[in-house]
């Protein structure tokens, strides 16, 4: 049995497990007492965040005045939702800690600007190499900080060399109006987990035809995304042989020039179709049917074992023993 030890005097410090945005009680953070005692009144910094501790509240809901090693509380006070997994300390007084969390709060909005003009300058050469990139713009609200993490990460996991998913902004909390109108200027989809608009952002998302998308389980949310850039991506097109025909014997004809008399010897000959004419099993043109006859008949189709006349646009050179080939381009269906 491992026999696990930790000072249950001085300081307290711990790591948070959770944080939400409570719309009576404000930031709540859920935190795992590692060493130490965590008082109500003591001044704790985590992340870019600090504040007085106003209350301790245990597993069972009720208000507690201290909390020891191995203890799992939520704490009210906190200048704003802690990130998961930050380090929790206990310091002397609370100008050391706005001190710290601003300084920290500081080099977060430097890291955050750095990255965003990297990937302005990663997007514009990948324009130039790759031609354009589509993206999905979101801007992401949720229960508590944990979801935000986990639907961020899994959402932007999705993305490809051709379409990209990009958190333009990410919170806990309502979805409110400065969501809304951020969303408007980035032309960004609204998406909320466990969360509802509020309604000053109700009335805005109905004024400028937001797409707001309400979410309970992560599955689903990451299943309509990928669906989502599914669509965006360009189609791509598979040529497929529909019909071949032999050149028997060729024709003059005064208002169709030379007319090849063919035996289609397989699929079906369409007269609406693009062609090659090959020689040799070697392609010598590509264009299309001018026109298409069975005996005197303007015909559209032709099928396996049936002879016909076909004229072909703008060439004249067809010979005995030359196939012309009738394909079509179908859309394939693109997926992630």
């Amino acid at each position: 049995v491992m026999e696990l030890n930790a000072h249950v005097t001085g300081p307290a410090r711990g790591t948070v497990i959770e944080s939400r945005l409570d719309k009576g009680r404000g930031p709540v953070a859920t935190i795992l007492i590692q060493s130490g005692l965590l008082k109500k009144g003591d001044i704790i910094l985590t992340g870019h965040e600090y504040g007085r501790v106003r209350a301790l509240i245990d597993e069972n809901g009720k208000q507690i005045e201290q909390a020891g090693p191995s203890t799992p509380v939520e704490v009210l006070g906190l200048s704003g939702t802690a990130n998961s997994g930050e380090e929790v300390i206990v310091v002397p007084d609370e100008r050391k800690a706005r001190e710290v969390a601003l300084f920290r709060q500081g080099k977060f909005r430097d890291v955050k600007l750095a990255k965003q003009q990297a990937a302005k300058l990663e997007n514009m050469f990948s324009h130039l190499e790759e031609g354009e990139v589509q993206f999905l713009n979101l801007v992401l609200k949720a229960d508590v900080q944990g979801s935000v993490e986990a639907l961020s990460e899994a959402l932007s996991a999705l993305s490809t060399n051709e379409v990209k998913v990009r958190v333009v902004a990410s919170g806990v909390g309502g979805i409110t109006e400065s969501d809304v109108n951020l969303a408007v200027a980035s032309n960004a989809v609204v998406v909320g987990f466990n969360v509802r608009a509020d309604g000053g952002a109700k009335r805005l998302i109905e004024e400028n035809g937001v797409d707001l998308h309400y979410y309970s389980v992560i599955y689903d949310a990451i299943e309509e995304v990928r669906q989502a850039l599914t669509g965006m991506l360009a189609p791509v097109f598979k040529e497929e042989i529909i019909g071949l025909a032999e050149v028997r014997d060729v024709f003059s004809s005064p208002k169709f020039g030379n007319v090849a008399g063919c035996l289609v010897v397989d699929g079906a000959v369409k007269r609406s179709n693009p062609i090659r004419v090959l020689r040799n099993n070697v392609v010598i043109y590509e264009g299309e049917l001018e026109s298409l006859r069975r005996f005197k008949d303007d015909i559209n189709e032709v099928r396996a074992g049936m002879e016909c006349g076909i004229g072909v646009k703008n060439y004249n050179d067809v010979r005995v023993g030359d196939q012309i080939e009738v394909y079509e381009r179908v859309e394939v269906k693109r997926t992630l």
